[in-house]
């Protein structure tokens, strides 16, 4: 019975996983964007909870803009630490494993063709932000290399209230208009193509965690580099 119980449990899930991967396709083909709330499973979630929650101050690194030699610190720009995923714990290995059946499943629903994906844990402390960006810039046909397409952002944020602030705005394609706010609760997932959605991190006014990673496809712009988030 235990085995069969098992069985229907997984399968429960499979098809929630499903529905959460379709949504996301959906949304990204009808306006380059999707939220999901309560989108990262349980199983997934609680594991990163737990090791952001027993990580100390130190274990994170000021956040900076662009890459390699061009690496800069500008807290003019963005006030938020990060520490990179390596899948050195278990939880981290839970977590590269659901985004790369997430890869998988974009891949063959909507043919984009990525092979890569890095990411982080990222900590806000209380008044920090992140202005409205771009998460890679657009390719001009002549570069090579890897290239960030789409963002993955989700929230590790139990009991977070409206009040405590830290939406994560997303605003039109001309970084205009905010088109949408999301609250950093607890299991929301929010995925939006790298190049395509201006997006700005508002202040927070108690500790926010977050995960943040990019999906990768060939076409780097080498002499204008994408920044990490």
């Amino acid at each position: 019975m235990s085995a069969l119980i098992n069985e229907v449990v997984g399968n429960e899930a499979l098809l929630a996983e499903q529905l959460v991967f379709e949504q996301i396709a959906a949304d990204l083909v009808s306006q380059s964007w999707s939220v999901v709330l309560d989108g990262l499973p349980a199983a997934v979630a609680q594991p990163l909870f737990q090791q952001v929650r027993d990580l100390n101050d130190s274990d994170f690194d000021p956040a900076g803009i662009g890459r390699s030699q061009d690496h800069v610190h500008n807290s003019f720009v963005r006030r938020d630490q990060v520490r990179w995923i390596d899948g050195a714990t278990m939880a981290e290995q839970v977590w590269l494993d659901w985004a790369q059946r997430l890869q998988t499943y974009l891949n063959r629903r909507l043919f984009l063709g990525l092979f890569s994906f890095e990411s982080h844990f990222a900590h806000y402390g209380p008044g920090d932000f992140y202005k409205k960006h771009l998460d890679a810039f657009r390719p001009n046909g002549l570069e090579r290399g890897a290239r960030r397409e789409l963002s993955l952002v989700t929230y590790l944020n139990p009991g977070w209230e409206s009040s405590d602030g830290g939406e994560l705005a997303i605003y039109d394609a001309a970084g205009e208009q905010v088109v949408r706010r999301v609250s950093p609760v607890y299991g929301t997932v929010v995925v939006f193509l790298s190049t395509e959605v201006p997006h700005e991190v508002l202040p927070a006014m108690r500790d926010r965690y977050s995960l943040a990673g990019w999906f990768r496809v060939n076409g780097s712009v080498a002499d204008r580099p994408d920044p990490p988030q």
